[in-house]
């Protein structure tokens, strides 16, 4: 899929409202009361396989947002309260050691600090101290959607916007465009945007068309 059609809309900003649970009812519900303050534990470490939505909801916390893979030194990176490190397991030796810093300094703040990876805390190549702090916390699992997660979300997308997508109009987005949820439901906006501009319904050759295109619209 060309991708320039998905750069000229406008980025939809990660929300706890526009994550898409599937199997994670539980860990949203867990996350949304320690973000409110409902338990007191320090840090909250979420941790899936690519694609389950842990850099979306450490985005939607409001926190700090860090990724250790663009800042592994973690440096010029002040505690305050509340930090979300994405990605913690990508930390250099000096940023393990600013972050082991930056923990004690936000527990003593009585602050929030929620970390992300593909594995738990007890499994990720870190210091023992760094780690022994964050496996004190809460960690919780996110599961990838399935494909009949991301289906129902992308048709109840769609008929938000009065699109009306057949199952196998749904069929094919997931077979031919990226399949994060986050895309998909840009790609809903492109379509609704799309029909309207060319007043035409939505059917497999404008989806075709769409997914295709090399020229701005």
């Amino acid at each position: 899929m060309r991708q320039l059609i998905l750069d000229l809309l406008p980025e939809s900003p990660p929300t706890l409202d526009n994550f898409v649970p599937g199997g994670n009812g539980e860990t949203l519900t867990a996350l949304t009361g320690w973000l409110a303050g409902a338990f007191p534990e320090t840090s909250f470490h979420l941790y899936g396989e690519p694609g389950c939505g842990r850099s979306h909801l450490l985005q939607a916390s409001g926190f700090l947002y860090i990724d250790a893979t663009l800042r592994p030194s973690l440096a010029g990176i002040r505690a305050g309260e509340a930090l979300a490190i994405d990605n913690v397991d990508a930390l250099d030796d000096d940023g393990q050691i600013a972050l082991f810093a930056l923990y004690n300094q936000i527990k003593t703040a009585g602050g929030r600090l929620l970390t992300a990876a593909e594995q738990p805390p007890a499994h990720l190549a870190l210091r023992e101290d760094l780690r022994t702090r964050l496996g004190a916390g809460l960690i919780y699992r996110l599961l990838p959607l399935t494909d009949a997660e991301k289906a129902a979300a992308v048709a109840a997308q769609a008929r938000e916007r009065a699109l009306k997508l057949s199952p196998e109009m749904v069929g094919y987005l997931l077979r031919h465009a990226p399949r994060d949820m986050r895309t998909l439901s840009m790609l809903i906006v492109a379509i609704d945007q799309y029909t309207l501009e060319q007043k035409r319904p939505v059917t497999l050759p404008l989806l075709r068309e769409l997914l295709n295109m090399d020229a701005p619209l």
